[in-house]
């Protein structure tokens, strides 16, 4: 089992879920994070720590799509340990539903 980030990130990315990480798993794209399944332990600490509430065990249903773009973006995206500047507008994208439209496949910065 891994844990899954989905579209409740795009446009949020507050990185909270970074820093308790205790292996490094997540990347980093320019507008969402990803958790490489092969990393991940599954320890669930990451889970609670989303203010976007945007990561889920892959054990529930309709998490295929998203369990697939983690570990597609978490091979060419650069891997994120710290926390970074969070989108100044975040906030305002936070419970959005449907976001998937916004996803950019573009990569962010890495730390």
């Amino acid at each position: 089992m891994t844990y899954v980030v989905t579209d409740a990130c795009i446009r949020c990315k507050y990185m909270d879920c970074v820093e308790v990480c205790p292996v490094d798993c997540f990347y980093e794209g320019e507008n969402m994070l990803v958790i490489n399944p092969s990393e991940c332990i599954d320890c669930g600490v990451c889970e609670p720590e989303c203010p976007a509430e945007a990561i889920f065990p892959d054990t529930e249903n309709g998490l295929e799509k998203w369990l697939e773009l983690n570990r597609t973006y978490s091979e060419q995206w650069p891997n994120i340990t710290q926390k970074g500047d969070v989108p100044d507008d975040a906030d305002s994208f936070k419970g959005v539903e449907g976001k998937e439209a916004e996803f950019s496949p573009e990569p962010g910065t890495g730390s």
